[in-house]
């Protein structure tokens, strides 16, 4: 594992890469692998892309997520103004059934309930909010409710997630075990990387009928 120091240039030097991330503005600590992030921001969509590029980087075994978003004022959106881009930018998005989904805002914090078939949805109206200026914080409690005909059996289930590991370039599957008890998926093993770790999830998530994934990935070399 990286010494302390070499992974704090490591992610400073990932951020200035990112062209969509001022890094001059963030601020990077590293201790035994967590990295923590500080500064302000103007966008929630900088705050996140900073976050990405810190997973992306070897090492980082934990991330500490303290960076402020503070809209210019050429940004700043009242509650109502956030509250109506963000149920046009659902409806017109074609893998978001918007009518399944409700928004909230308050100072800037926009929360999304709710119920969809599957979690991309979830993770696609997440996406569509994030875009959106003078959102402060975005709090998805959006579930994921399969449609009857999307039961599983989990031995199936099991067999697909596990296939889907083994087919990924971008990880080793030989080190990660698949539980499955009913709808719920646990992960379970050793990554060399964040992002591994985020690949075994997405791959839990896309089997048919999950609504929950435990991630219990260890990330390590």
């Amino acid at each position: 594992m990286a010494d302390d120091m070499t992974l704090q240039t490591m992610v400073m030097d990932e951020l200035a890469w990112v062209p969509n991330v001022d890094a001059a503005h963030i601020g990077v600590a590293a201790r035994n692998g967590v990295v923590t992030l500080t500064g302000i921001v103007g966008t929630f969509a900088e705050k996140f892309a900073a976050e990405q590029a810190a997973r992306r980087v070897k090492g980082v075994q934990g991330i500490a997520q303290e960076i402020v978003v503070r809209p210019a004022s050429a940004h700043k959106r009242s509650d109502e103004e956030i509250a109506e881009r963000a149920v046009k930018i659902l409806n017109w998005d074609i893998e978001v059934p918007d009518e399944k989904i409700q928004v909230k805002v308050e100072r800037g914090i926009v929360t999304l309930t709710g119920a969809v078939p599957y979690q991309f949805q979830k993770q696609s109206a997440e996406s569509d909010i994030r875009q959106l200026g003078g959102v402060i914080d975005i709090i998805n409690l959006v579930e994921v409710r399969p449609h009857g005909d999307q039961a599983t059996d989990p031995g199936a289930v099991h067999n697909k997630i596990e296939t889907a590991l083994r087919r990924s370039v971008e990880l080793d599957a030989s080190h990660i075990s698949v539980l499955v008890s009913g709808s719920k998926v646990t992960l379970r093993g050793k990554v060399k990387s964040w992002w591994e770790r985020s690949t075994a999830e997405r791959a839990a998530w896309a089997a048919p009928g999950v609504t929950q994934v435990d991630d219990q990935l260890v990330i390590g070399n």
